[in-house]
């Protein structure tokens, strides 16, 4: 039986589950009805996932059966890269909230500070060599007030970004008159970014952590798009899984439980009925100081989603990770 879900408060007073269903990669109706049942109420997606239709979808019936209220979903989208310029947030704002079949959304974020040239029925477009067609004049005070414009008309409740690093936070914070409510990032064991998270807790920001398990499955996904990484097993790894042994839990409900701990709001992603439900039940033990200093201890600052599928995204001037030293994926032995 799952535990009673702790909440975590935004800077607009809304609430929100300190836990989420990421929806990356998720296309079918099942694994979000299992996730509902099991009592998942912060559901997260974006426009480029292309499956808010069937989230809008299994929203509507539940919400048109009695089975939830709109205001018992904590409903988190995202702005497309090839929407980001001022008058690109209203329009794709307006074309979430019509696949979602809602007045709102709870959250909207800008999903990357770089931008590609718009492109009707594609994710994105690419030259001959496979190079993306980068918008180089992405201009974050210009989108953030489009941003706000949504807030003032209704759309969303907040708004926040992903994938920002700390001197782009900074310009916005610096530059706006409603304050990013969360900072989405890469967050996990091997790459826990302290430094950016403490600012974000100094000026009131909430994290939200993706891929927190690592990314199992993900060279599937990989290999389709022309790469191939050896991507670190977090689930497999020694300590993470002494503890779980120790607590009688899953290295997954481990992990999930130190990163709510930590104060991250964590959006696991699966399609398997029972970890859907075991990530979810996390709350029923605590683990004691030796057991959080050697889960802090695996911080490696290895990022697993460093934005290669983007050919070149290393020299938009808005690419968030050009001053970072992270440690080579394909080279980790862990």
């Amino acid at each position: 039986m799952t535990s009673k879900i702790p909440t975590f408060t935004l800077n607009n007073g809304a609430k929100t589950p300190s836990i989420g269903y990421g929806t990356w990669q998720a296309q079918d109706e099942p694994a979000l009805e299992i996730a509902l049942e099991a009592g998942y109420r912060h559901i997260d997606t974006a426009y480029s996932y292309q499956n808010e239709k069937m989230i809008g979808n299994v929203l509507k019936r539940w919400i048109s059966n009695g089975k939830l209220k709109r205001e018992d979903i904590f409903l988190v989208t995202k702005l497309p890269i090839t929407g980001n310029r001022p008058e690109g947030v209203a329009k794709y704002l307006k074309r979430s909230l019509e696949n979602l079949q809602v007045g709102y959304v709870d959250l909207y974020l800008i999903h990357a500070p770089f931008g590609l040239q718009d492109s009707e029925g594609d994710y994105y477009i690419k030259d001959s060599d496979g190079n993306p067609y980068f918008d180089m004049s992405t201009d974050h005070i210009a989108i953030w007030k489009a941003m706000e414009e949504q807030v003032e008309a209704g759309l969303t409740k907040a708004i926040g970004l992903s994938n920002f690093n700390k001197s782009q936070i900074e310009r916005i914070l610096k530059n706006s008159k409603i304050k990013p409510s969360a900072l989405q990032i890469e967050l996990h064991a091997y790459l826990q970014q302290n430094e950016l998270v403490d600012f974000c807790k100094e000026n009131n920001i909430l994290v939200t952590a993706y891929s927190p398990l690592g990314t199992p499955g993900a060279n599937n996904f990989l290999e389709k798009i022309g790469l191939k990484l050896d991507l670190p097993d977090i689930l497999g790894n020694p300590t993470v899984k002494a503890i779980a042994k120790k607590h009688s839990k899953t290295a997954a409900q481990v992990l999930l439980h130190f990163y709510v701990q930590k104060g991250w709001l964590p959006i696991p992603k699966s399609v398997n009925p029972e970890r859907i439900k075991q990530n979810l039940d996390i709350f029923d033990f605590h683990l004691d100081q030796q057991d959080l200093h050697e889960l802090k201890s695996l911080d490696a600052g290895i990022r697993i989603i460093d934005l290669a599928m983007f050919k070149g995204v290393e020299n938009h001037p808005e690419f968030p990770f050009k001053d970072e030293k992270q440690k080579k994926i394909s080279s980790m032995k862990l």
